[in-house]
């Protein structure tokens, strides 16, 4: 790893390196299912072993007949992929298992994946091929996050992942072994570990560019809770209205007092590292308050705060808290043109809650019966 805390690529050579005649391409495939920080970091990753990062994203149908159904549509985790600022190329449809033939067809250098385990329907590791041929590398999955998980805290409404004060690191134990969100659960990569924020994973994610002078700051806040495509298009339109913009996010207790019921669903520093990955955004204030203030906007350099079309509630004093960019004539409404909500998604899995709970079933049983075939032939996990 460098000093800047950025992987450098396996051979060695610095990225462009003039030792090599074109770019280094790097294929990444995958269902991008909810598509959470622990995606963007294996393809952050990824993008260190090269130049340039192309990413092939499987269909609805592939993923349903693999393993279970979706629950973002394919169009959307299309749309989510492409949002990630360490994607180049995004490929629709690609085929769930990789061949070295989809490589060459998109002139990719080599492939590259989580250290878990992929495998189609009939337990056949998707990446069988170009392992066997030599094109493939391995980079760390991202601990404490799967779309497993998520889906189970919304499933059983566990509160497991939202703490406060003494015990806002603490992981409680709690009997859902089929939902990836027991401490304990027996498969390394559908069990739910505990997630561990650090700083430089945050400076990872990071830009780390300050705006420059005659920029246009934009500020936005909110929860931004399971990221998906509403966020996206919401922080386009965001972009749009100056040259950099910065992401306030409310903590886990202020978050519950308007949201209610189990919100936030993703924790403040999961909600962190996935709003960094996003193209963009240029920076994130953790831990934001949720009144606007006159010393914030100072602070910033805030030239317009943008809010969306949603309703606002009140500040626990009754005011609004837009009130003071508004009377300082530096307040903006935005329509994202998308109507995706997080409690939205929340729903689509609640009402079909059955598919959900046996996808997850499966996808735990699958990953035992392989650690327990790798235990016979004397290898680890």
């Amino acid at each position: 790893m460098s000093e800047n805390g950025h992987e450098k690529p396996l051979n060695g050579l610095s990225n462009g390196s003039a030792a090599h005649e074109r770019p280094i391409r790097v294929w990444c495939d995958g269902c991008y299912d909810m598509v959470h920080f622990g995606h963007a970091n294996s393809l952050r990753q990824a993008k260190a072993l090269g130049d340039y990062l192309v990413v092939g994203v499987h269909t609805d149908e592939e993923i349903t007949k693999h393993k279970g159904p979706p629950v973002f549509t394919q169009q959307e985790r299309y749309k989510m992929v492409r949002g990630i600022k360490w994607v180049d190329e995004v490929i629709e449809g690609a085929p769930y298992v990789t061949t070295l033939d989809t490589l060459d067809k998109y002139d990719c250098d080599f492939c590259v994946h989580g250290d878990d385990i992929t495998m189609t329907a009939e337990g056949v590791d998707t990446y069988h091929m170009v392992k066997s041929a030599g094109r493939y590398k391995e980079v760390q999955r991202t601990e404490g996050v799967s779309t497993t998980d998520l889906v189970g805290r919304m499933l059983l409404l566990t509160r497991n992942h939202f703490k406060q004060g003494q015990y806002e690191y603490s992981v409680e134990k709690e009997h859902s072994t089929t939902m990836g969100q027991d401490s304990s659960a027996r498969s390394p990569w559908t069990g739910c570990s505990q997630f561990l924020p650090t700083t430089q994973k945050i400076i990872q994610f990071s830009d780390g560019k300050a705006p420059k002078i005659g920029d246009r700051v934009v500020y936005v806040a909110g929860a931004f809770d399971l990221f998906h495509v509403g966020h996206l298009d919401f922080l386009e339109k965001a972009r749009e209205q100056g040259d950099y913009l910065i992401v306030g996010l409310h903590t886990d207790p202020i978050v519950n007092i308007y949201k209610g019921s189990n919100f936030p669903i993703m924790n403040l520093h999961e909600r962190v590292l996935s709003v960094l990955a996003c193209k963009y955004v240029s920076e994130v204030v953790i831990g934001a308050p949720y009144k606007v203030s006159e010393s914030l906007m100072s602070h910033f350099k805030v030239d317009i705060v943008i809010h969306g079309k949603t309703s606002v509630m009140k500040d626990v004093d009754g005011s609004d808290p837009y009130e003071i960019p508004k009377r300082l004539g530096k307040f903006k409404a935005v329509d994202s043109g998308n109507e995706m909500t997080t409690e939205k998604i929340v729903d689509r899995i609640i009402r079909n809650r059955m598919e959900f709970q046996e996808r997850n079933r499966l996808k735990e049983k699958k990953e035992i019966e392989l650690i327990k075939s790798l235990k016979l032939k004397g290898l680890t996990v």
